[in-house]
């Protein structure tokens, strides 16, 4: 049984992505701008996102909000803020790439104690609550059991057009392609977290993400049973430098990602 706050972003989600489902299969029509260097918004963005507030405000009136289109909102109660991504793996959405989220986190004090990230397309929710577990809709998730990094299959970030210092990427993949089983990259980091619960991915790592990236994928794994941490093993909500895995393996990865931070 879900719990009434988990029942409140679990109905905010599934009213937003109404939104994103149907426009996925107009994406030629979605009127687009620009943000950055390769960072598109499109209305369905905003509109998404514009729910999930007005939803989450409805159920929970005095909580701020950190949003990825339009910053930080305080609230009343300044002990609690919904960190959100209304649509984590834009670029894919724009091209019709079935492989995006939305994901909702919420902060109390300076702690994550609920996480959701849901993929409209595929009908998958991975939620968590401090304490009490992590789900795949309503199968407990746990992290994969392998313990050598020879094993695993690792996803990551790929720095792109304008973003992040590629020479050190270069570093880290030659490092980690060296040792693991295979790579991936996906462009959703979102569900590259709920992956690493799900077993799906043996571990993860990305640098320069931001709260909304992770807020909900770091609780979902430490619920499924793996650590995550920032490279250099602090809280990766503050770095957005981004290492998941089950024990083992996030220790290997670890020191393969630090031993190409010095060769950088």
């Amino acid at each position: 049984m879900r719990s009434a706050l988990l029942n409140v972003m679990v109905q905010a989600a599934r009213k937003a992505a109404r939104r994103l489902q149907r426009d996925f299969g107009e994406v030629e029509n979605l009127q687009v701008s620009m943000k950055g260097p390769a960072d598109f918004v499109s209305n369905a963005d905003r509109q998404a996102e514009d729910t999930l507030r007005e939803e989450l405000s409805r159920a929970r009136p005095g909580y701020g909000f950190v949003l990825e289109e339009r910053g930080e909102i305080k609230g009343t109660d300044p002990n609690h803020r919904w960190i959100i991504d209304p649509l984590d793996g834009t670029t894919n959405f724009l091209h019709g790439i079935p492989h995006f989220a939305i994901s909702i986190g919420l902060q109390r004090d300076d702690m994550i104690v609920a996480g959701l990230i849901y993929n409209p397309v595929s009908d998958e929710m991975f939620t968590a609550e401090r304490g009490r577990g992590a789900f795949l809709n309503d199968r407990r998730l746990r992290v994969a059991a392998r313990r050598d990094l020879s094993q695993a299959v690792i996803a990551c970030g790929i720095p792109h057009n304008g973003r992040g210092d590629h020479g050190q990427f270069r570093e880290e993949l030659a490092r980690v392609q060296a040792k693991a089983a295979g790579i991936r990259r996906l462009g959703a980091a979102a569900l590259d977290l709920a992956y690493v619960a799900a077993g799906r991915f043996d571990g993860f790592w990305e640098r320069g993400l931001k709260p909304w990236d992770v807020a909900a994928g770091l609780l979902i794994i430490r619920e499924a049973g793996g650590v995550v941490s920032d490279i250099d093993g602090r809280e990766p909500l503050l770095t957005g430098n981004i290492v998941a895995a089950n024990e083992p393996i996030h220790a290997e990865l670890s020191r393969e990602l630090k031993a190409a931070a010095r060769r950088a």
